[in-house]
């Protein structure tokens, strides 16, 4: 049946987004390039799924099958996927709830070793600028407790380092998603937790990959 995929279409950036595989989602200046992004990222996307003991398909990426197409925003055009897709409003089961929360706790797995092998000053980008490894973990750890928020959590942001508050926040964001039954938490501001989890899952992998590129 391949492999579900929604397009979020800005003025200036295309995101393409798996729809059942929270942090595989790309950008390019055009729809084909997004695809042609995404495709090209599936096996750096494929240690997540692993990480969670699930299977990810060799022929996922061979497969890219556009179910809906979005307006994007001046988030999407700015770095960000920011549109809901139509499924995020469908009731979730325990099943997917878990699976859900699984690739999103996957992510931060893989972050976490991504992180232990990252020397502490990373390569420049080709201006010069870019985080170094702990401003960049401190970046997602700050961007995890404000998507939290969405999901109707308040939350501290632990600081880099502090494995207990880390796992904490980590712990209590996945307690939300695993109980998700709903399509979106009773918030007038929050996400739809389908999306939720693909966002966090994205902006973990986003940073985790950039790391892995300029730690090189």
């Amino acid at each position: 049946m391949g492999t579900p995929v929604y397009l979020e279409v800005g003025a200036k950036r295309t995101f393409a987004c798996a729809l059942d595989w929270p942090g595989w989602a790309r950008s390019g200046r055009t729809e084909e390039a997004a695809l042609d992004a995404l495709a090209a990222y599936a096996d750096r996307y494929r240690p997540v799924p692993e990480a969670a003991g699930m299977r990810f398909p060799k022929s996922a990426a061979d497969g890219l099958v556009v179910v809906e197409r979005l307006p994007g925003s001046a988030t999407t055009d700015f770095g960000a996927p920011d549109a809901k897709a139509g499924a995020d409003a469908e009731p979730l089961t325990k099943a997917r709830a878990e699976r859900m929360s699984g690739l999103v706790e996957a992510s931060w797995t893989v972050f976490d070793r991504v992180v232990g092998d990252a020397p502490a000053a990373l390569r420049k980008g080709p201006r010069g600028g870019g985080r170094d490894r702990d401003k960049m973990v401190d970046h997602v750890l700050g961007a995890e407790v404000a998507y939290a928020r969405k999901l109707g959590l308040r939350l501290g942001q632990p600081a880099v380092g502090d494995r207990t508050a880390i796992t904490e926040v980590r712990a209590a964001i996945l307690g939300t998603l695993r109980s998700a039954r709903a399509p979106v938490p009773d918030l007038d501001t929050g996400w739809p937790y389908r999306y939720a989890a693909r966002r966090i899952a994205w902006h973990v992998l986003d940073h985790a990959w950039e790391m892995q590129d300029r730690s090189r």
